[in-house]
């Protein structure tokens, strides 16, 4: 069975370059209906915070990447580490390193300068006594051979045993490292695959002797290049390097998201649109390409438009009250409205925003528009249709349409005329969805109210 998983240290929010290497192993689990897990790696317990744990989970949750059994957190395997730690000093293979804070930095400044260091980082390897001064665990590195492993983007790594140190395994206060507790929890998850960025590649020699060192199977590898921006460099908050849940924030539907995010670094020929099941059935990491992608956010706005788009309006309704508290589930013609602006929003929030700009009577009219268009004929022409108004009773978009063309046609005027300033009339501005729709959301009532204050505002009673 595969078993795949997603390792997020909570020392910050999750970002979208994090939710995609949760994405692809997510994907693989599912395709080959083995188990999605999620381990907090929380041993750094100076930086970990609860709000950052809470929003890894919250994001999760939002964009629907369930996991398979209980959270690991690795605060609560302290025990455990120290188990496997004692377990390789007593077979030989790792020892008690008492080298100090200045002979350290001493073989920190000369391998900087490129120089021999005067002291062996392994001074302590064959070390047979006790020193009563502070000590850290190294693993005892093979000294000659090779490293390796298999990587499913990369293909195959080999280096020079000789390249990698007797790293740490535990410092000297006991809390064990990274590369050490990552094999443990690895194993003992049953790890199968793991996909992960690409700035752990180094790291996984280290990883590959620890498995060796307790005869358990190294798993498949799959090193994932990092998300650039569209120049090409690292990735910043103003590039949409930011915690997932700011997209939920600005309007992004988590579908439109994962697409978007799926099609970074993984393709199926040209297709660019995927449901969910579809990632599913296609996705294999040995497609995953060797070169960075680029972040576009024309393309991740193109895709949420047509989310936005194919999405029941009885959704669209809900998300705007829940998340932008736009609520127009009572109101009779919502259906036209979120219909009208599907065809024009990239997001949520500008839907959002758009509607309050509709039922929100104007407090300010745009100055270009304005001197543009509201020539004294044209006011007297809003003044004329107002009382046209009376005994009529539009309620649909072709109500009004017709209404509209009617007056034009009694008045025989062009409909530059007429239309234009109606729309300044209702929202301020002569930009938005289709006047007759326009005019049918906000009812005879309240089109007459803004036709009136718009007169006011220009001293024509």
């Amino acid at each position: 069975m595969v078993v795949t998983r997603f390792a997020p240290s909570p020392t910050g929010y999750l970002h979208i370059g994090g939710l995609r290497t949760a994405l692809f192993n997510w994907l693989w689990a599912k395709k080959n209906e083995g188990k999605f897990r999620l381990r907090i790696e929380d041993t750094d317990l100076s930086r970990n915070k609860q709000e950052a744990v809470d929003a890894i989970l919250e994001a999760f949750n939002w964009t629907g990447l369930h996991w398979d059994d209980e959270v690991v957190f690795q605060s609560e395997r302290f025990d455990k580490y120290k188990e496997y730690v004692n377990e390789l000093l007593e077979k030989g293979m790792a020892y008690k390193c008492y080298l100090t804070k200045e002979e350290l930095e001493t073989i920190r400044e000369a391998r900087m300068k490129g120089e021999e260091p005067p002291i062996d980082i392994r001074k302590y390897r064959d070390f047979e006594g006790e020193l009563d001064q502070p000590y850290v665990i190294r693993f005892k590195a093979p000294l000659s051979g090779t490293v390796g492993f298999e990587d499913g983007v990369k293909g195959k790594a080999q280096i020079d045993a000789s390249q990698v140190d007797d790293f740490v395994i535990a410092r000297s206060d006991g809390t064990p490292t990274y590369n050490f507790v990552v094999v443990i929890d690895d194993h003992e998850m049953g790890m199968t695959d793991i996909i992960r960025g690409d700035d752990h590649f180094t790291n996984t020699f280290k990883q590959v002797l620890v498995y060796k060192a307790f005869g358990w199977d190294v798993p498949k590898f799959y090193h994932v290049p990092m998300i650039h921006n569209e120049k090409g460099s690292k990735m910043s908050k103003r590039d949409g390097a930011v915690d997932v849940m700011e997209y939920k924030r600005e309007g992004y539907l988590p579908e439109a998201l994962l697409n978007f995010l799926v099609r970074l670094g993984w393709s199926h020929g040209d297709q660019e649109i995927f449901s969910i099941d579809e990632m599913i059935r296609l996705f294999d990491p040995k497609d995953i390409n060797k070169a960075p992608s680029r972040y576009n956010k024309e393309k991740l706005d193109w895709l949420n438009q047509h989310y936005i788009k194919n999405s029941p309006n009885v959704r669209i309704v809900k998300l705007l009250k829940e998340d932008f508290g736009v609520d127009i589930e009572d109101h009779d013609k919502k259906e036209i409205l979120i219909d009208e602006l599907k065809d024009r929003v990239k997001t949520l929030k500008e839907m959002a925003e758009e509607i309050k700009k509709i039922l929100s009577e104007p407090k300010e009219y745009n100055e270009k528009a304005v001197k543009k268009f509201l020539k004294d004929e044209v006011i007297a022409n809003l003044r004329e249709f107002l009382v046209f108004l009376n005994d009529k009773d539009p309620k649909t978009p072709v109500d009004w349409h017709d209404i509209m063309n009617e007056f034009l046609e009694l008045k025989g005027i062009k409909p530059k005329f007429l239309m234009p300033p109606l729309r300044i009339a209702m929202v301020g501005d002569t930009k938005g969805i289709d006047l007759s729709a326009m005019l049918s959301i906000l009812g005879k009532e309240e089109v007459k109210k803004r036709i009136s204050s718009l007169l006011a505002k220009f001293e024509v009673f």
